[in-house]
């Protein structure tokens, strides 16, 4: 008796497809994905899983040797799709899991160039993205434990004779896709996201936008605790040094971010630039926002924690503020040493003129000033002031 192979059917013959018609659409971004160690940060192909637990919450994140886990840039094709979902229910449009496009469409909502190069990489992106495991017991019901899906549950491209990609098709995990109907779980975010360049920052921007929104105060983060929680491969040296770095360059949109010290703690607040400028959609977010005031610790109960908001909301778009605590005492020491020098110049000429109209006729008088042409703490004299200290070069990878 011959045997029959069982094939089994595609899932995107159960589902009705939606056709994306429009590209226009505000990047919407799903609240699970934004502050949880769910992809790579680093462009290096990456193969160590990821395992987090906070309290009830675990994530594991598996890769496969031939692609590698799925990274944050990767993620930028959930965003696209989050966003088209989100923007066709606002225009009254049924939905599916089951998405039609074509690869113009994505890689120009979200900033990428649309030559071969990137249509290669966009192929690499989904391989990725559907060989990544993720196993997480977030949003599961009270007598599941555990879902285990994959980003992409399969893809095809539509190509013509001479290879050129006319269409492209995926089919979305429900996991994902529930938390995207869900209105209360997605947020709005900065187009200006895409143009972020670092994995590190990039993932900063969404713990950002989760956690301060529009908070005046923002929030306060243990550094070591957000090592943990972004899952990077760094070393918490070098993690720690990626965002002291990021702190002076400032690139988050909307946010601007600030290293404190606590005794020997290192902390990281981050608060909203202006309220003018925080990017929020209210009709998205005004569910569900959280109210808490610190974050990234294990406890509820901080002894002599600074909790109070500094004014960072009144700084100008346009000015770079006071970044970190070293380079704050270096500048007033620095400004005082010049205020020095400068009252010992101008008594130095009080006392030239004196001499010259008290000993007319006489010949040039040596400057009483010669001893004094460098104060003994002068802005060009900084052996003593405090610098930051140097870190070598991050020996790990983010």
């Amino acid at each position: 008796m011959q045997r029959r192979r069982l094939i089994a059917p595609s899932e995107r013959n159960t589902l009705d497809p939606f056709v994306v018609a429009t590209g226009d659409a505000k990047p919407r971004d799903q609240r699970d994905l934004m502050e949880r160690p769910f992809f790579s940060l680093a462009k290096a192909k990456r193969v160590v899983p990821i395992l987090y637990e906070a309290g009830d919450v675990r994530v594991e994140v598996l890769a496969v040797q031939e692609h590698g886990m799925a990274t944050i840039w990767d993620a930028d094709v959930l965003i696209w799709a989050a966003s088209q979902i989100v923007e066709a229910e606002n225009l009254g449009l049924r939905t599916s899991r089951f998405l039609r496009f074509t690869p113009y469409q994505l890689l120009t909502a979200i900033g990428r160039e649309t030559g071969a190069r990137d249509y290669k990489l966009l192929k690499g992106a989904l391989s990725r993205l559907q060989s990544t495991v993720i196993r997480t017991n977030i949003r599961q019901g009270e007598n599941w434990r555990r879902h285990q899906f994959s980003w992409i549950n399969e893809w095809e491209e539509l190509s013509r004779a001479d290879g050129r990609v006319e269409g492209m098709e995926f089919v979305l995990p429900d996991w994902f896709y529930r938390g995207v109907v869900d209105r209360s779980l997605v947020l709005t975010i900065d187009p200006a996201y895409f143009r972020l360049s670092g994995g590190i920052e990039r993932w900063l921007y969404r713990v950002a936008r989760k956690h301060a929104g529009r908070q005046p105060g923002g929030w306060l983060f243990d550094v070591p605790h957000l090592h943990e929680k972004s899952g990077s491969l760094a070393r918490v040296s070098d993690f720690a040094l990626h965002l002291r770095r990021i702190a002076l360059r400032q690139p988050l949109p909307g946010y601007r971010l600030r290293i404190e010290r606590e005794g020997r703690r290192e902390l990281l607040r981050i608060v909203p630039a202006s309220q003018s400028t925080a990017p929020v959609d209210k009709a998205v977010d005004a569910i569900g926002t959280s109210h808490a005031a610190l974050s990234g610790f294990r406890t509820q109960t901080v002894s002599g924690l600074r909790t109070h908001a500094p004014q960072l909301s009144l700084w100008p778009e346009t000015t770079i503020p006071g970044l970190n605590l070293e380079s704050n005492r270096e500048s007033n020491l620095s400004e005082r040493a010049r205020d020095v020098e400068n009252l010992i110049r101008s008594a130095a000429k009080s006392l030239d003129a004196g001499v010259a109209k008290t000993k007319p006729g006489h010949g040039p008088q040596a400057s009483p000033v010669t001893s004094f042409r460098k104060s003994s703490l002068t802005a060009d004299d900084t052996s003593n002031a405090p610098t930051l200290p140097r870190s070598r070069k991050p020996g790990g990878h983010s």
